[in-house]
C-alpha cells in the first residue's frame, strides 16, 4: 500500500493576507537544566494545510471539534482540473456516488460549482490552494460549502499523487470552541 502525505509542512506555509506567521520558540533544550526539549508554537488556526468548520464563516455552525469525522474518513476521488469549476464539471466528477473529492490543480471554486456540490452531497472536499473562491466570491463560496456542512480541506499538496481513487484519512486536530484546525491528510492507494 502506498501512503501519500497530503500536507504542508506549516512553518514554510503561505498564510492568507493578515492572518499571523507561525512561529516556534523553544523553551526547553536537552541538556543538564531539562530532561527534555519543549517548544511553543504560535499559529493561526487556518495555517498550513488546515479544515475549515461551518462556524468559519456561517454563524452559530458547528465548531471544528464537533465536525463529522465520518465525512474525514473514507474512499475519496483525486481528479484534475484548472481554472473556474463548473456546475457540470462537478456533476461529472460526482458521478457513481463521490462523497469525498480532491481536486488537484490551480482551480476556483465558483459559486454554481459549490452549490451543484451542496446539492449532490458531497460530504468533504479538498483543495490546494490556501483558500477557495476568489477574493469577489470567497465568503459567498464558503458559506454555500460549510452551510451544506461539507467537511473542507485547504492548502494540501497533490504533487506526485495521480488522479484516481484512494482511501482518505483526513481528521482535523481536536481545538475545541474553534473555527478551524490543522490537519495531516493521508491518502492510501495501491
Amino acid at each position: 500500500m502506498k501512503i501519500y502525505d497530503i500536507s504542508k509542512e506549516v512553518f514554510s506555509s503561505t498564510v492568507f493576507p493578515g492572518d499571523p506567521e507561525p512561529q516556534a520558540v523553544p523553551l526547553a533544550q536537552i541538556g543538564a537544566d531539562s530532561p527534555c526539549a519543549l517548544t511553543q508554537v504560535t499559529l493561526g488556526s487556518h495555517t498550513g494545510t488546515h479544515m475549515d468548520a461551518p462556524s468559519h464563516f456561517v454563524p452559530g455552525g458547528r465548531t471544528i471539534d464537533q465536525l463529522d469525522l465520518g465525512k474525514c474518513v473514507g474512499p475519496c476521488l483525486v481528479a484534475e482540473a484548472a481554472g473556474s469549476l463548473s456546475p457540470q464539471w462537478v456533476e461529472a466528477a460526482l458521478a457513481g456516488g463521490v462523497t469525498r473529492l480532491l481536486i488537484k490543480g490551480d482551480i476556483e471554486v465558483t459559486p454554481q460549482a459549490a452549490e451543484k456540490m451542496a446539492e449532490l452531497g458531497l460530504g468533504f472536499l479538498g483543495v490546494e490552494h490556501f483558500t477557495v473562491g476568489t477574493e469577489e466570491t470567497g465568503v459567498q463560496v464558503h458559506r454555500i460549502l460549510l452551510g451544506a456542512e461539507i467537511a473542507l480541506l485547504e492548502a494540501c499538496t497533490l504533487e506526485g499523487v495521480p488522479a484516481g481513487e484512494y482511501l482518505l484519512v483526513s481528521p482535523p486536530l481536536k481545538y475545541g470552541g474553534l473555527d478551524g484546525a490543522q490537519a495531516r491528510p493521508l491518502l492510501l492507494g495501491d
